[in-house]
């Protein structure tokens, strides 16, 4: 599977994932025509994007989802109450057309193509928020013989699950069978406590980002992955960083000094995604 992170901050959020030809978006938090210019550069093609699933209503993640899916029809997948936080986002100037919305139903799995989703809850101060699990449930076809004998050897017999946990405020246990489970897993560490704190953000909206609904810190993130993680995953990669109150290295570290404490025979491997521009294609096997 491709999974080509576009996007992951507040200047816009985006994920694509691709398997056998077919490919989804999680999020469309972009400007269409940069959207379109990575997708492009990258050697993708927008007739493969199958669905759009959103996350939460929140202009950094729902930017392009009306042109997209308006000139492309596109399906978008969210709860109902996140389309109508869209319908209600004065920055979405091109609405979601009625025969292209899908509504998603908590902990209910639907399927596009090979991909098997099941959404579920995340705390946020968003009109409502989701995260996905994803499961591949129609094996990828190999290129040639040896591409598959070293596909069975990296899957060792496990399904490929993919896991999204953005714009969380709280974690909750209800995430927790999905987190255990997920072989690949991208989550949010947003900021760092004491960056945050002695940072020039007015304290009302420090409070609102610590708060329950607000946004996941570096230390949360590294403590509920150390207590919940299993073998089971082989990359964490870390999304919606901060640009005034974390950084890539701080963020990596934290989660791997957690991690290293902990009785796991082999360690995930751990990436910070850019926030701006794409963070390349990553091949999950």
């Amino acid at each position: 599977m491709k999974f080509l992170p576009i996007g992951s901050g507040s200047c816009g959020n985006c994920y694509y994932l691709e398997s056998s030809g077919t490919a989804i978006l999680i999020d469309l938090g972009l400007g269409i025509r940069i959207f379109k210019r990575h997708i492009q550069d990258y050697g993708l093609a927008l007739p493969r994007i199958k669905a759009v699933l959103v996350t939460h209503d929140h202009t950094d993640h729902i930017k392009g989802l009306g042109p997209l899916a308006i000139a492309q029809h596109i399906p978008v997948y969210a709860s109902e109450y996140v389309h109508i936080g869209i319908d209600r986002n004065r920055m979405m100037t091109k609405k979601i057309p009625q025969e292209q919305r899908h509504t998603t139903t908590l902990d209910v799995s639907f399927d596009v193509g090979p991909f098997r989703i099941t959404p579920f809850a995340v705390m946020h101060d968003s009109n409502d928020c989701n995260g996905y699990f994803i499961e591949i449930v129609q094996p990828e076809p190999a290129e040639d013989l040896f591409d598959a004998a070293k596909a069975e050897e990296n899957l060792d017999g496990e399904p490929l699950t993919f896991c999204i946990i953005t714009d969380c405020g709280t974690f909750t246990e209800n995430l927790i069978p999905y987190v255990k489970r997920a072989r690949y897993l991208v989550i949010e560490a947003n900021y760092d406590m004491e960056m945050l704190r002695k940072g020039h953000y007015p304290e009302r909206l420090k409070r609102r980002i610590m708060g329950e609904r607000g946004h996941m810190d570096n230390r949360v993130c590294a403590k509920m992955l150390a207590e919940h993680l299993t073998a089971c995953t082989k990359r964490i990669f870390l999304c919606h960083l901060s640009e005034e109150n974390n950084h890539p290295v701080i963020a990596e570290n934290e989660v791997k000094a957690a991690l290293q404490q902990t009785a796991l025979p082999q360690l995930p491997a751990v990436n910070a995604l850019r926030r701006r521009v794409p963070s390349g294609i990553f091949i999950l096997k």
